[in-house]
C-alpha cells in the first residue's frame, strides 16, 4: 500500500470453470480509517472457509472506501477468452467505484491500460502474483468476487440441479464431466472451453 494514496486491489473468481460467469472485484481501503483489528482473518480467499469468506464480507463492504463487483457472461468469455474477460471484469469494476483509485494493484501477471471513461491520463498500476495473499484490497476483492460468484452459482443449481453447481461451482469435476455427457451442455457453459463431450 502507498502511503497517502488512494489504491484499489482487484481481483476476480471463475476462471477456471466449465459454466457460469467470472465476477471480478475491485476494492479501496482508507488507510487513515479502516478499522484493520475487524479485518484481521482476511487472506486470498482460496485459504479461507466459506464460513469465512461469508462473515467477512460485509465487514469489507462497511469498511472499504468504495467497492463494486460486476460479472462477465459465458457470452463474453467466449468472445473474448477468459484472461481478458477477467481483466475487462476488473476494470469495469474499477468504473464502477464510487471513488476514483489514484494507484491499481492486480492480482497476476497480466493487464492493460486503463484510463477511466472521461479522462486520459491512465492510471498506474502494478500486477501481483499471488497478491491476493499480499495485500489487503486485493485479498478484500478476492473474497467479494468469490462469494458473489458461490451466490451466483446457487441460484443456477436451482435452474439447473442435474449438474451439481451447489459444490462444484461449475468447476471440471467428474461428476460435473459426467453430467455434460448425459444431459449436454446448458446455456451457461462456456463454449470455448473444453467440455468433454463424447460424440
Amino acid at each position: 500500500m502507498i502511503p497517502h494514496v488512494l489504491e484499489a486491489g482487484c481481483d476476480e473468481a471463475g476462471r477456471g470453470p466449465l459454466a457460469g460467469s467470472v465476477f471480478a472485484a475491485a476494492v479501496i481501503f482508507d488507510p487513515e480509517r479502516t478499522d484493520w483489528t475487524s479485518l484481521a482473518e482476511l487472506n486470498d480467499s482460496k485459504q479461507l472457509t466459506d464460513h469465512q469468506r461469508y462473515a467477512l464480507r460485509p465487514v469489507i463492504e462497511r469498511e472499504a472506501l468504495a467497492w463494486a463487483v460486476v460479472e462477465v457472461t459465458p457470452a463474453e468469455i467466449d468472445r473474448l477468452n477468459i484472461l481478458w474477460a477477467s481483466i475487462t471484469g476488473m476494470q469495469r469494476a474499477l468504473d464502477q467505484l464510487s471513488v476514483r483509485p489514484q494507484h491499481i494493484l492486480v492480482d497476476g501477471n497480466k493487464w492493460r491500460p486503463y484510463v477511466p471513461e472521461g479522462e486520459i491520463l491512465e492510471v498506474p498500476a502494478r500486477t501481483v502474483v499471488k497478491g491476493d495473499g499480499k495485500y489487503m484490497s486485493i485479498a478484500a476483492a478476492s473474497v467479494l468476487a468469490k462469494t458473489y460468484r458461490d451466490d451466483y452459482m446457487q441460484r443456477l443449481h436451482r435452474e439447473y440441479p442435474q449438474y451439481g453447481w451447489n459444490t462444484n461451482m461449475g468447476y471440471p469435476t467428474a461428476e460435473h464431466y459426467a453430467a455434460l455427457r448425459k444431459y449436454g451442455p446448458t446455456p451457461y457453459h462456456r463454449k470455448s472451453f473444453n467440455l468433454k463431450i463424447e460424440k
